[in-house]
């Protein structure tokens, strides 16, 4: 049986990226997210290829919505969190290497951001192109994600 997944919340929001265990495990790294644009990277490893040898297109989604939302969210001074409403993406090339994310933020309301990102590789190529829309939502609290103590059984 698995454990079940929990918020993730830290005392500053600007640091939540770097303590998403999926963001860990893919080894993604933002290079930066301000002003409603962010950059992210991966480099290719074997765990993360496909059948052709290139990056597996699930990964490269992964890069446009996670540097889509945190353009989303430098907007907002990371004072939220946004989560996907809608992706659409367009694979142009196979990605190879070191791929690179860049996302921005094109309009927003109380509610909703609407951004695009595209994803190049190491020679400038585009390999991918999306753009999705972000419902905005309140940032999960650091006392909402400590574990309730256990209780001893009755003697």
């Amino acid at each position: 049986m698995s454990a079940p997944t929990r918020p993730v919340a830290v005392p500053d929001p600007r640091q939540i990226f770097s303590q998403v265990p999926f963001m860990a495990w893919l080894q993604m790294e933002r290079e930066y997210s301000r002003h409603g644009k962010a950059r992210l990277a991966i480099d290719a490893r074997e765990e993360l290829g496909n059948v052709i040898g290139a990056v597996h297109g699930g990964v490269v989604v992964t890069l446009l919505d996670v540097a889509m939302a945190s353009a989303a969210v430098s907007h907002r001074d990371f004072q939220c969190t946004a989560v996907t409403l809608n992706l659409n993406t367009s694979f142009v090339e196979p990605g190879r290497g070191r791929l690179v994310c860049d996302g921005e933020l094109l309009s927003c309301d109380e509610q909703v951001a609407t951004c695009r990102a595209v994803v190049t590789d190491v020679e400038g190529r585009v390999v991918a192109r999306g753009q999705g829309s972000f419902r905005y939502l309140p940032l999960p609290t650091v006392s909402a994600t400590v574990p309730e103590p256990q209780q001893a059984p009755p003697p």
